[in-house]
């Protein structure tokens, strides 16, 4: 039976990860001391770039970026049912914490699951953000910020240089929490960055690097007021823009009609109005000439000879069925060439509204509008400068692909008031979507004199987390028939329930007395249980079932994937009967991956009762058998 080490209790090794991915691509690049780096360079040929001289973005710290998102964390994320909603059923997540700390800790259970991500992060205005990221210590530096440790919570700033150090230090911030979250995208993801003109072009070139060019999508420029700043000294500036990448190319996507699109197809109506609503059309005809003689053909129409310029779009018979269905408007111009054109209607012929494609101009909704949404809520002047939830609603509902999909994880790592989670449960709302939202949002502090805090609010995850309970609240009473998913499972990000193996060299006995149990005291079982998830890639919202074996509490975690038995003692007589009542268990669940069995290593009188405790479990098929 394996302990848990160090390394188990750390969030995914990107680095190790990567390194097993180029091994398994370039084997002779690899000697038993490591990576042959001449080798490596003879087999990528004329590929490397050498000098110094190189094309992209660079600041003074970004080496340190990088390294620090392939540097695993140490921590865990506890949970917290007493502030949850719907703990036992719930899909939704909220976690509280540093976004470094937590994407890291993502990563084995939810790399390539994320459907698309919204992010709000603070605009660089020369004046303080808290996300000031240590590079060796920055867990330690979060616990000591919230006051979970040491005497005091500390008040960090990174923007109190002026300059070119107000870019550097929010670029250090930034780099390495869109490298983690790439990682957590799915292939066909989706990420929306609202950002303003004083780092646009440096978060363009950023996540141009991180994402490649190839796989920019696009940006919307947002007008989001209505006017303002008449004293400015340059133009009024009434926008924002979204930034909008995939994580691989697309070959389409497209959007939700706007006002103006819909308004377009009730200029025209025919008979099919009442089922298929109004229509516009679209040509048939094509100037471009790719020699396929199908689509070079002529037609008859009120005894006139109809000849396309160069080709068809269509096929003759599909051109002909869509005329019997009168679907072809028909318009003979002045020098008696025609226009041929088809009608697409608002509606297909399943009844589905259709959708258009995104434009690069939105015209609100304007900022008021979210101000106003988390003032009916939660009471007015609580959170400053509110995302709409419509505007993120309206990315939210792309279809990528040509796929509709109405389900997904939606990620916010900026969560703020979380419009994001909003968004998520009005679409859900409004389709019967089953969307699922995670978000992520450190406990900043309200200032003593904020109404946020005279209104009893102690932090902006509090604010969060009361607005996504009101606005379900809300959705509830409006829609009193919906059974969606309205609720969500609350972690805060700690350090690790397992101990580390730090001894102090002047008393080594009193450090191997106080490490005879490797968790740490006053974690519950349940802290463990989910850290436990956490390493071993499982979705933090599968269900945990509880058995009484042999006298003793044992959790099925995933449908059988991972069993714990956390129990402080396990007597030699009582070694065959739980392992069987394991063994069965797990034969009755069948689960479909490889199946992990953990035991507290202190639970153990003598290393024979560990070995016959794995040596049953793996004559009966359970070869990965730990202890911690």
């Amino acid at each position: 039976m394996d302990a848990l080490t160090r390394e188990d209790g750390e969030s995914l090794n990107i680095i190790e990860e990567n390194i097993e991915a180029l091994k398994a691509i370039l084997p002779d690049a690899f000697t038993e001391d490591g990576i042959d780096f001449e080798a490596l360079r003879q087999l990528l040929g004329d590929q490397i770039a050498d000098g110094d001289e190189k094309y992209g973005l660079t600041w003074h710290g970004k080496k340190k970026a990088r390294q620090i998102a392939l540097t695993p964390s140490t921590g865990t994320l506890r949970p917290c049912p007493e502030e949850s909603v719907d703990w036992d059923t719930t899909q939704n997540l909220f976690l509280e914490g540093d976004n470094l700390e937590v994407l890291k800790l993502l990563q084995k259970s939810y790399a390539g699951k994320v459907k698309m991500i919204y992010i709000d992060p603070p605009y660089n205005t020369g004046g303080e953000f808290i996300y000031p990221d240590r590079f060796q210590d920055n867990l330690d530096t979060y616990l000591r910020y919230t006051g979970q440790k040491g005497d005091e919570g500390i008040v960090l700033s990174s923007n109190t240089e002026g300059g070119g150090r107000f870019h550097t230090n929010w670029l250090n911030m930034m780099y390495p929490r869109i490298k983690l979250a790439k990682s957590l995208m799915r292939e066909d993801g989706l990420l929306f960055v609202s950002i303003d003109d004083n780092e646009y072009k440096n978060l363009k070139a950023l996540i141009d690097e991180i994402f490649g060019e190839e796989n920019f999508v696009g940006v919307v420029c947002w007008k989001n007021k209505y006017g303002a700043g008449a004293k400015t000294k340059g133009f009024i500036e009434v926008h924002e823009y979204i930034l909008c990448y995939s994580k691989s190319p697309i070959s389409n996507i497209e959007s939700v009609l706007n006002e103006d699109q819909m308004q377009a197809y009730e200029k025209n109506k025919d008979n099919k109005y009442a089922t298929r609503g109004g229509y516009v059309t679209q040509p048939l005809m094509t100037n471009s000439l790719d020699d396929r003689s199908n689509l070079q053909y002529t037609i008859e129409h009120e005894g006139d000879t109809i000849h396309p310029r160069k080709q068809w779009v269509w096929s003759k018979e599909r051109l002909l069925e869509a005329i019997n269905n009168d679907e072809v408007v028909f318009k003979k111009k002045a020098n008696g060439d025609y226009s041929v054109r088809a009608k697409v209607y608002l509606r297909d012929e399943l009844g589905k509204v259709r959708k258009g494609k995104p434009l690069s101009m939105l015209n609100g909704p304007f900022n008021q509008e979210g101000t106003s949404e988390v003032s009916s809520l939660i009471g007015e002047s609580i959170f400053s400068f509110p995302k709409p939830s419509s505007l993120i609603r309206h990315f939210f509902s792309f279809t990528v692909n040509d796929v509709e999909d109405t389900g997904g994880i939606y990620l916010d790592f900026f969560a703020g008031s979380c419009s994001s989670a909003h968004a998520v449960l009005d679409l859900n709302v409004e389709d019967g979507g089953n969307r699922r939202f995670i978000m992520v949002q450190l406990p900043e502090p309200c200032e003593p004199k904020t109404p946020a805090y005279k209104a009893g609010y102690g932090n902006i995850s509090q604010i969060g987390r009361e607005r996504i309970l009101r606005a379900a609240k809300e959705i509830k009473n409006d829609n009193p028939d919906f059974e969606g998913d309205l609720g969500f499972k609350l972690f805060k990000l700690d350090s690790s329930n397992i101990n580390a193996w730090n001894p102090a060299p002047s008393d080594l006995e009193k450090s191997l007395l106080d490490h005879t149990d490797h968790l740490v005291e006053g974690r519950s079982e349940q802290d463990v249980l989910y850290e436990l998830l956490l390493k071993r890639g499982v979705d933090l919202t599968v269900p945990i079932e509880e058995k009484e074996i042999a006298g003793k509490a044992v959790y099925s975690i995933g449908f059988g994937v991972l069993f714990a038995c956390l129990d402080d003692k396990i007597d030699k007589d009582e070694i065959e009967a739980l392992a069987e009542g394991i063994t069965a268990w797990h034969k009755e669940l069948e689960p479909a991956s490889v199946t992990q069995v953990v035991f507290r290593d202190s639970a153990f009188a003598d290393d024979i009762a560990k070995t016959n405790m794995t040596a049953i479990l793996e004559q009966n098929g359970i070869a990965h058998v730990r202890s911690l």
